[in-house]
């Protein structure tokens, strides 16, 4: 059977990540950085700040000269290869053999798969469309090489897809760099004025590999079937789910609990033995009239401890509705993580049972309450307020910075400060009066004020002048007046957090 590869090119794969998490991104000029012998560099650019001028290899102080108003974010180590393993996976519906292309692509072997969605065309077209449709901006082609396909979904002007056997001629009016060439090599063919593939694809090839090296000749023999190239396709990790079929279907509250219990048994087992516990379950009952009842739990810390995860379900169990019965249960781990075992934690250090019990109380809370209502933050390194800490993901994050300790801060800040009215102030004093969601407020002790700049490498603006303040109910806060006190232009003032 003949070999068919499809290339896919994420054109801003890690921006294209930032703007599905903060859709606010959408429209605006933003980079991503990090720092590189002393300079904050640009490491990505999304498609609004490229057309202003600014692209990757820029330092973050020449991308602001250009455009002022550029917002600046953190770049994380690892993010594309991590980004194209989680996209490879979700590709696997498409084709069992997925393999990543980094810094910004994914390779899929579809040989014999296209017949499936009824030609090659509607092929390419669903995998194209649904990844557009998740938020990326992707360009893909179809080819007998794998060569072949990278060069055209990145540098060809019409079809995606080249019929077996044509990518000979689809190569030729292709650019030198649509061979995947090291630089110095396509510098080398622009210097002699072989500006496409048709210039040098027919001369001799002692003359190209003396000119050139090897590598050129490889990528050609590549790009055009001539030489195989190693595949190394994603192995998906085996699913952590259990099913339990019935006999009989079950119609009670008691019959959905002990076929849980089993499941949660089994599949604990499993995770103990390979020291993983899940952070996320999902059961379902899947009815004989066809629909499928589920229900969901999550955890703080990595768990496989059968009886406190049946006690979170159990808090679910009855919104399940069987009706006719249920024939089929499946208990789905989702989302698992390493688990040590217990006996490892007492010798590494003390409390660990503690720790323990700890998590399982937050995750009953959770269970009951809902998602949302236990938070765990830890601090990061930023003077601004808002970017002073973070969010934990579970428990077991550490701290990558201490909590300063030299001034006091509230035990809860506001996510934005919030606009107060105050009385007419004193320069550098605290107002004697402010007003707040209504209610007045009469200031009986004060200290500060505690100057906070703004990270000028991030974002300009005004500084902060907060002040630590007590009402006449011993209720305390934080308040802050922006910029400098001026008798001609009166000044904003802000609630910004409570303090215990």
């Amino acid at each position: 059977m003949r070999q068919r590869f499809i290339s896919i090119w994420f054109r801003h794969l890690t921006t294209d990540w930032c703007i599905r998490r903060q859709p606010v991104l959408r429209n605006a000029a933003f980079v991503l950085s990090a720092p590189d012998h002393g300079r904050l560099m640009v490491t990505a650019a999304n498609a609004a700040a490229r057309q202003q001028g600014i692209d990757a290899g820029m330092t973050v102080a020449d991308a602001r000269a250009l455009v002022p108003h550029l917002q600046v974010l953190d770049d994380q180590p690892g993010l594309p290869v991590r980004l194209l393993t989680a996209l490879g996976e979700w590709c696997i519906r498409f084709t069992p053999l997925t393999a990543i292309d980094p810094p910004d692509g994914l390779i899929l072997n579809v040989s014999g798969c296209a017949h499936l969605w009824g030609g090659e065309e509607p092929y390419l077209t669903d995998i194209v469309t649904r990844l557009k449709n998740t938020g990326y901006e992707v360009r893909a082609a179809m080819a007998d090489t794998m060569g072949a396909a990278w060069a055209i979904a990145r540098f060809g002007k019409f079809s995606p897809i080249i019929a077996p056997g044509e990518q000979f001629a689809a190569l030729l009016p292709l650019p030198p760099a649509a061979l995947r060439l090291e630089p110095a090599a396509i510098e080398r063919l622009h210097k002699l004025g072989l500006h496409q593939v048709r210039g040098f694809i027919g001369l001799q090839r002692s003359a190209l590999r003396r000119r050139f090296g090897a590598g050129l000749l490889q990528r050609l023999d590549q790009a055009l079937g001539l030489e195989r190239e190693a595949f190394l396709p994603l192995q998906p990790v085996e699913p952590y789910q259990e099913r339990l079929p019935c006999l009989e279907p079950i119609v009670t509250g008691t019959g959905i609990e002990i076929a849980l219990q089993k499941l949660l048994e089994t599949l604990c087992a499993r995770l103990r033995k390979e020291e993983k516990g899940l952070r996320t379950a999902v059961l379902e009952g899947h009815r004989v009239d066809g629909k499928i009842e589920q229900v969901e739990i999550g955890t703080n810390r990595p768990s496989h401890n059968a009886g406190h995860l049946f006690k979170l379900f159990e808090l679910k169990v009855p919104s399940m509705e069987p009706a006719l019965g249920i024939e089929l249960f499946v208990l789905h781990a989702t989302r698992t993580e390493a688990a040590p075992s217990r006996q490892d934690a007492f010798w590494n250090r003390s409390g660990a049972l503690e720790d323990v019990n700890i998590a399982e109380l937050l995750d009953r809370l959770t269970g009951k309450m809902g998602p949302g209502i236990v938070h765990r933050y830890l601090p990061a390194e930023h003077y601004w307020p808002e970017r002073s800490m973070k969010p934990a993901a579970d428990l077991q994050e550490k701290n990558t910075a201490a909590w300063p300790a030299n001034r006091p801060r509230p035990i809860r800040m506001l996510p934005r400060p919030e606009p107060i009215t105050v009385t007419a102030p004193i320069p550098d004093y605290p107002p004697m009066l402010f007003r707040y969601k209504g209610k007045l407020h009469t200031i009986k002790k004060a200290d500060g004020p505690e100057r906070i700049e703004r990270e000028w490498w991030l974002e300009g603006g005004e500084h902060r002048d907060y002040y630590c303040v007590e009402d006449e109910e011993g209720r305390r806060y934080w308040l802050f007046r922006s910029g400098h006190y001026d008798v001609n232009k009166p000044r904003n003032w802000f609630i910004h957090g409570f303090f215990a």
